[in-house]
């Protein structure tokens, strides 16, 4: 299943969902309970951040497939709708692979 299928495949039963670093070309596996956040901090990104609870905005990171599901209290209805945005420390992903701007 190519990259573009998995962005546009609904988030399978288990939770787990691949998080695709389209900078640094890496993808990683985020797991249930898990945030995009560690996992990136796991695999040696730095990415800023200070609430860690999705209300201070300082975490917001670019999406450029796949549809974030917004955990945040930050982004606006409107903003959540348009999916080009994601607060990594407490959104997770409603389709299989998400791509983000790193």
């Amino acid at each position: 299943m190519s990259l573009t299928d998995l962005t546009q495949t609904p988030l399978p039963s288990d939770g787990c969902f691949e998080l695709h670093l389209q900078k640094s070309a890496k993808t990683l596996q985020v797991q249930p309970g898990q945030s995009i956040l560690k996992v990136l901090q796991d695999a040696g990104h730095e990415v800023p951040f200070s609430c860690s609870e999705g209300v201070c905005g300082t975490c917001l990171t670019p999406v450029l497939a796949g549809q974030p599901d917004h955990w945040d209290m930050y982004l606006t209805p409107e903003e959540q709708a348009k999916g080009d945005v994601i607060m990594v420390c407490c959104s997770r992903s409603q389709t299989a692979c998400l791509v983000l701007d790193l």
